[in-house]
């Protein structure tokens, strides 16, 4: 099955932080943008389209700590309300997400 052209976090902000973009050398390696477990969430790359579960994110051009810490702000956020809406009544919630996260192994979506 194809998957379907959705923007992920770094395009929406275009922090440059994915593999290869242009903000890695300075600001460091999303670990959104390499979260293979969750890929195809939301039809997106890696954890690209539920990055608010992820450690290690930017907001506001600050490396963000853990879901506990960031999520407040994550709801806020204009891409997190972005998808929100895309996805709804199918938007995987958070506590899913973390789960999978816990897993070993990528999980398929």
């Amino acid at each position: 099955m194809e998957r379907k052209s959705k923007l992920n976090c770094w395009e929406f902000k275009n922090c440059g932080r994915q593999p290869e973009g242009h903000s890695v050398s300075e600001l460091g390696l999303c670990p959104a943008s390499i979260e293979e477990r969750l890929d195809g969430i939301h039809d997106g790359t890696n954890a690209g389209r539920s990055c608010w579960v992820v450690g290690g994110t930017l907001c506001g051009n600050k490396v963000q700590g853990t879901f506990a810490k960031k999520f407040k702000s994550c709801e806020n956020c204009e891409f997190y309300r972005s998808v929100l809406n895309e996805e709804y009544p199918k938007f995987t919630m958070s506590a899913v997400l973390l789960s999978k996260l816990r897993s070993k192994e990528p999980v398929a979506s």
